[in-house]
């Protein structure tokens, strides 16, 4: 089994979908097909189930995508240790970042860091809280940025900017206190995401059991949670980042309801080898601060 087959089976099993797989990884469909084929024959184990024109992971496949992405971050790895030893003039770095930070906060900082160091590629995955972390975790990526809190021993966090929060609705209110939180509709993220965990927080802080409210959509990024709030489905609470220019054309107002900010924090394994091009990036940020 080589590398290669292994990217193949990993950018299939993805999108689930031979075609676009392919397309991703700008090779043909039977060169996809093929990669897939000879693995599932040497083994003699199906990874897909073949359904009509579609395809979908077995049970195997399932247990097979984590560990081949583990063995792709760590072949990645691997390279960019050898490419650290060149210095700063080439290589790659590896992130992933949830859904806000990586659509909003990191674009013109990976902009700043490219324009400093232009030899160095940078390869971005969005996830969420949790996700990021497993990220990191298996080494698929080197540095991960989120802004939900995480339990696990051997990834360092740090801080590394504030995000403000806000409440927004389609329709202006007048007062707002735990009881109206309570019956309200609310738009919300998934379970998992950093924006999910901190509104459920904040909630609790103001005596309000998050499970006890009525939670009329649940969905799988900002942007949608921000455009059903736009159409009057219920309520949000989002980075401003995220509703600044819906607030500013009146699709959604702030409701007079005080949130304290997040953090964005950044993830590295600690027991992992700590590339220059990494340190090189969270210097970086650093010195841009708040920008």
């Amino acid at each position: 089994m080589t590398l290669e087959q292994l990217r193949i089976f990993v950018g299939v099993a993805e999108r689930e979908h031979m075609t676009r797989g392919a397309e991703a990884l700008n090779i043909t469909q039977s060169a996809a097909s093929g990669a897939i084929a000879t693995i599932e024959a040497r083994y003699g184990v199906p990874l897909f189930h073949r359904v009509g024109r579609g395809i979908q992971l077995t049970q195997a496949g399932h247990v097979f995508l984590a560990e081949a992405r583990a063995v792709l971050g760590r072949a990645a790895h691997a390279e960019t240790i050898l490419a650290d030893f060149a210095g700063l003039m080439r290589g790659r770095l590896t992130i992933v970042a949830s859904q806000t930070i990586a659509s909003y906060w990191l674009p013109p900082r990976l902009a700043a860091f490219h324009a400093r160091y232009p030899q160095i590629g940078i390869e971005v995955a969005i996830d969420n809280t949790q996700g990021a972390a497993e990220q990191v975790l298996s080494g698929a990526a080197e540095l991960g940025f989120i802004e939900g809190e995480i339990d696990e021993p051997a990834l360092a966090r740090w801080p590394v900017d504030h995000d403000p929060m806000v409440l927004v609705g389609r329709e202006r209110v007048d007062a707002i206190d735990a009881a109206w939180l309570g019956a309200a509709r609310w738009v919300m993220r998934e379970k998992g995401s950093g924006t999910r965990s901190t509104i459920e927080e904040d909630l609790r802080a103001f005596d309000v059991d998050p499970a006890a409210v009525n939670v009329a959509l649940t969905l799988p990024s900002n942007e949608a949670v921000a455009t059903a709030a736009e159409a009057g489905a219920g309520i949000a609470a989002l980075s401003r980042l995220v509703c600044a220019r819906a607030l500013k054309t009146g699709d959604l107002v702030e409701l007079p309801f005080s949130l304290p900010d997040r953090s964005f924090y950044a993830l590295r394994h600690k027991e992992r080898y700590r590339t220059r091009t990494a340190d090189a990036l969270t210097e970086l940020i650093k010195e841009m601060g708040s920008a």
